[in-house]
C-alpha cells in the first residue's frame, strides 16, 4: 500500500492561483508573450500557493485546497449577490436522476456519450428486475430545473420564474481532452434558467448581457479586445422543427444587436447546443487563447416536452413558458484559469485568499495579535456574544508568531502575496495602533483596529 501511494503521490499535479494587481485589472488582459503555457504556468502558480490539486483517484477533478476553497467562495458568493439584483432564486437540485428524465429531456439520445452512468450494486426495495435502478449523473440542471418549475401551478403574474444552482456536472470527456482547470470532468456552473412568456425574451436577454458585462469588468476585462460573442446556430443533431429553431435564432439576433452592436458579434454555424441556438461569450487569456466562459440559450423544447404550463390572465392553462438558459462564469474552474493567466500572481484585496497577515514582534505580543485576528476576521463584533453572526463582513486574516525575525516574516508574506501585513510591538499596543503596509508599498501607516477593519470593508466593496 505504502508503494502504491508513493507512486500516486508522484503522479500528482498540484495547480494553484495568486494574487492580482488592481491597477493592472484596470488596464485589461496582458497581451505580453509569455514562454510557458497556460497550464505549466498554473501548475507554477499551484506549486508556490498550494490552492487545489488533482490526483488520478479521480481524473479530471479538482481538490479545492483550503486557500482555493476560500477564492472558490469569493467567486460563488460574488455571483449569488449579482444574481438576487436580477431576481434569480436558488435551488438546489439531486446529481444524479434515473434515465427516464434524461430520455424525457432528449439526453439520452443526444447527450449520452458525455454523461456518466450511475447504477447501484442491488436492487432498490421498490424496483423489480424489470426496473433496474439505472441513473445517469447530471452534466446540467435544465431537467432538473424543469421539474422543480412544474411541481407547482404557475400563473402569468409570477413569470419570469428564475432559478439559480451552484451544485456539480460531471461531463464524461474524454481522457486525451482533459487539461488542468479549463478542461475537467467534474465542475461547478453558475447555473441558471429563466421560465418566461414570449414578450419578455428580449428584457430577459438584455439583462443577462448586461450582468455578463459588468461581472468581467469587475475582474478589469477590457471589452474591446477581449469578449468575443458568437450566435451558435442549429446543429446537425437536433430536437424540435426547423420553424421554432429559426423563430429562436431570430430573437437571439435581436438581443445581441441591441446589447452589443451588429458589427461586435459573429455566427457559429451548426454549433448550437441540441434543444435550441444560443449566444457563447468567450474571454481571451493572457496567452492568446480563447475560453468559453458566459452563455444564453433560447430554448423552446424543453418546456414542452417536460409539458410546463402557466395560467394566462385571461384563465386559459394551455400556455408554454420559454426556457432561458445561461451562465455568467461558466466553469467556475475554468474562469479562476483565465484569472490566474491574468493577473500573474496577484489579486485584488477582495478576492485575496491571503488577505492580511499579522506579525508580532515577539512572544509577549502574540496574545493581542490573535484579538486583533479574531476583530479583523468579524469573529469579534461585541465580546458578550460568543457565537459570530451569520452576516457582515469577514476577512481572510493570518498570523505569523514563529521564531523568526521581523524582516523574514515580512519577506514571506510578502512572497505568499498577503495583500496586507499589519506588525504589532509595544508602542502600538500603548497607543492601541497597528502599523499596516501594503503588499507593493514599503509606506506604514498607524491605524486603530476599527480603522483598519473599515479600510478592507471599503475595499471589499469598491472591488478593489
Amino acid at each position: 500500500m505504502q508503494g502504491r501511494h508513493i507512486a500516486y503521490q508522484a503522479r500528482r499535479r498540484v495547480l494553484g492561483l495568486l494574487v492580482f494587481d488592481a491597477r493592472q485589472s484596470r488596464r485589461g488582459f496582458s497581451t505580453k508573450p509569455q514562454p510557458e503555457s497556460s497550464t505549466q504556468a498554473n501548475i507554477s502558480l499551484s506549486n508556490k500557493q498550494r490552492l487545489f490539486m488533482t490526483d488520478p483517484v479521480s481524473p479530471g477533478s479538482i481538490f479545492f485546497l483550503p486557500h482555493g476553497t476560500r477564492l472558490f467562495n469569493k467567486l460563488v458568493s460574488f455571483m449569488k449577490n449579482q444574481q438576487a439584483r436580477y431576481g434569480f432564486e436558488e435551488i438546489i437540485t439531486p446529481l444524479i436522476y434515473k434515465t427516464q428524465l434524461w430520455e424525457q429531456s432528449g439526453h439520452w439520445e443526444n447527450y449520452k456519450d458525455d454523461m456518466f452512468k450511475v447504477q447501484g450494486f442491488n436492487k432498490s426495495r421498490d424496483e423489480d428486475e424489470s426496473g433496474l435502478h439505472e441513473y445517469g449523473l447530471k452534466p446540467m440542471n435544465c431537467p432538473g430545473h424543469c421539474i422543480v418549475y412544474s411541481q407547482f401551478d404557475r400563473s402569468y403574474q409570477e413569470l419570469p420564474v428564475r432559478f439559480s444552482d451552484f451544485s456539480s456536472l460531471h461531463r464524461n470527456e474524454a481522457s486525451g481532452a482533459l487539461s488542468g482547470l479549463t478542461r475537467v470532468r467534474r465542475f461547478h456552473q453558475d447555473d441558471g434558467h429563466i421560465f418566461c412568456t414570449m414578450d419578455q425574451i428580449n428584457h430577459e436577454i438584455a439583462n443577462t448581457i448586461k450582468l455578463i458585462k459588468d461581472t468581467y469588468k469587475v475582474f478589469g476585462v477590457a471589452e474591446k479586445n477581449d469578449i468575443t460573442y458568437y450566435l451558435s446556430t442549429r446543429p446537425e443533431q437536433y430536437l424540435g422543427d426547423i420553424s421554432t429553431w429559426e423563430r429562436a435564432e431570430s430573437r437571439l439576433k435581436e438581443s445581441l444587436d441591441k446589447s452589443v452592436g451588429s458589427e461586435k458579434w459573429s455566427v457559429r454555424e451548426g454549433d448550437g447546443a441540441f434543444y435550441g441556438p444560443k449566444i457563447d461569450v468567450l474571454l481571451q487569456d493572457a496567452f492568446g487563447k480563447k475560453h468559453q466562459v458566459g452563455t444564453v440559450q433560447l430554448d423552446f423544447q424543453l418546456p414542452s416536452r417536460f409539458d410546463l404550463k402557466f395560467v394566462s390572465n385571461d384563465g386559459s392553462r394551455s400556455n408554454r413558458p420559454i426556457m432561458i438558459h445561461r451562465a455568467i462564469f461558466g466553469s467556475l474552474e475554468r474562469f479562476i484559469a483565465i484569472l490566474m493567466d491574468q493577473y500573474q500572481g496577484k489579486w485584488p484585496f477582495w478576492i485575496n485568499p491571503r488577505q492580511a497577515m499579522i506579525i508580532p514582534v515577539n512572544e509577549s505580543h502574540v496574545e493581542p495579535a490573535r484579538k486583533l485576528q479574531k476583530q479583523l476576521q468579524g469573529d469579534i463584533l461585541n465580546e458578550n456574544v460568543p457565537i459570530s453572526p451569520i452576516t457582515g463582513y469577514n476577512f481572510y486574516v493570518d498570523l505569523d508568531d514563529r521564531n523568526e525575525t521581523v524582516g523574514n516574516r515580512i519577506k514571506d508574506a510578502i512572497q505568499k502575496s498577503y495583500s496586507y501585513i499589519l506588525m504589532l510591538g509595544d508602542k502600538d499596543i500603548e497607543k492601541g495602533t497597528v502599523a499596516i503596509r501594503s503588499r507593493d508599498n514599503r509606506k506604514i501607516e498607524n491605524l486603530t483596529p476599527t480603522e483598519i477593519y473599515e479600510k478592507f470593508i471599503k475595499l471589499e466593496k469598491t472591488f478593489q
